[in-house]
């Protein structure tokens, strides 16, 4: 057979074509890498200074991917980062954003990864994320929001899908998280808004409505307006703010903002639960010691009951506790002997509350902790 020398321009062509298929291999969309868009007003860009404990301990997998280029170059837009606050903007703060990401790292097993992308306004109305009549809002609002809304190019519900976009490259977009009012959540109008974009987003980003939820947190000052939205779109969810503390008669504390995160994720975790997503448990090689210890990642569901299992290698005294993330002890789920094998606690006679706790295992010389998200249902 005679063989036929490529010619320079043919060799370079097909290099060329080796490396599109590399660089199209490399930015397979990963399904473990689960992305929320989050946006509203002054709430959700952060009005809380963050604090040392928030600025620390960020894990890799809980990352943003930021809306705007920071001033000083240290973020730039449509590039993922570790999710470090602020998460919105340069010169903004702490949000519920940020615990809502963090619990989510913390409650789902190692393979997932956590992204948010953050596009809010202060002190705007649900107006300025209407695709077809956010220019006529900003045209007639003040000149401090017009700024805002020009570090997003002048069209924050564009910069919004554009940057999803990017993100759907990566990962999937697995729902919404929302927190605006304060400006105009006081008619029947706000409710039918919301859904309005709500289905431009799902609409823009080609998404599945029975797959993504919108989580609405409630106002400072508890809103019948927010509370209501479920009435007019279906697949959303309102976030209690019963409880959570103000630094103004707009704006939650720090220390709210945390615990109003957690409150997102819980909500969230049910949610993907029910949907199946982390019926995925952890790896269980990598769970288990040396010796034959087991303490699972996952809570498990069956018959409307929550239960955590462990495995041990020969009969022994078992001891399991639950702990708030302070480190305050919530409910004591076992000490007594168990045989050799796999064990199943049920946590709903005990957890009294839904939330996220720490739960620790020893046995012997053997101790390991894991954190959870327990869901009431």
């Amino acid at each position: 057979m005679k063989t036929i020398p490529l010619s320079r321009s043919v060799k370079a062509g097909l290099v060329l074509i080796a490396v599109l298929l590399l660089a199209f291999e490399g930015f397979a969309q990963d399904p473990n890498f689960l992305i929320f868009l989050a946006f509203g007003q002054s709430n959700m860009e952060g009005n809380a200074r963050p604090e040392q404990q928030d600025l620390t301990g960020v894990s890799e997998r809980f990352q943003m991917l930021p809306a705007v280029d920071w001033p000083d170059r240290s973020r730039t837009k449509g590039v993922w980062t570790t999710a470090v606050p602020p998460t919105c903007r340069n010169g903004t703060g702490l949000n519920p954003g940020d615990y809502f990401g963090r619990t989510l790292v913390d409650s789902l097993p190692a393979p997932f990864k956590i992204g948010i992308i953050n596009v809010s306004v202060a002190g705007t109305a649900i107006d300025i994320f209407d695709k077809n009549n956010y220019q006529n809002y900003i045209n007639g609002a003040a000149d401090w929001l017009k700024n805002i809304a020009r570090e997003y190019g002048g069209n924050p519900y564009g910069r919004l899908v554009e940057v999803a976009k990017i993100a759907q490259n990566d990962g999937v977009i697995r729902g919404f998280l929302l927190h605006q009012g304060e400006t105009d959540a006081y008619n029947n109008s706000w409710p039918v808004k919301v859904k309005n974009v709500y289905n431009n987003l799902i609409a823009d980003l080609n998404l599945d409505a029975s797959k993504i939820p919108l989580l609405a947190g409630d106002l400072l000052s508890q809103n019948a307006t927010v509370q209501s939205l479920p009435n007019t779109l279906p697949n959303s969810y309102v976030i209690s703010s019963a409880g959570l503390r103000g630094a103004d008669q707009y704006h939650f504390t720090a220390d709210s903002y945390r615990e109003f995160g957690k409150r997102y994720a819980i909500k969230m975790l049910e949610i993907l639960r029910a949907q199946g997503l982390t019926e995925v448990k952890g790896d269980r090689k990598n769970n288990r010691s040396n010796n034959g210890y087991v303490l699972n990642n996952n809570m498990e569901f069956g018959n409307g009951k929550a239960s955590v299992s462990f495995e041990i290698p020969h009969s022994g005294f078992v001891s399991v506790k639950a702990y708030s993330l302070s480190g305050k002890l919530i409910a004591d789920l076992a000490s007594e002997n168990f045989s050799q094998g796999r064990h199943v606690l049920q946590l709903n006679p005990k957890m009294k509350h839904a939330g996220v706790f720490i739960i620790k295992m020893s046995s012997g010389s053997f101790s390991a902790a894991r954190t959870m998200a327990f869901v009431e249902r």
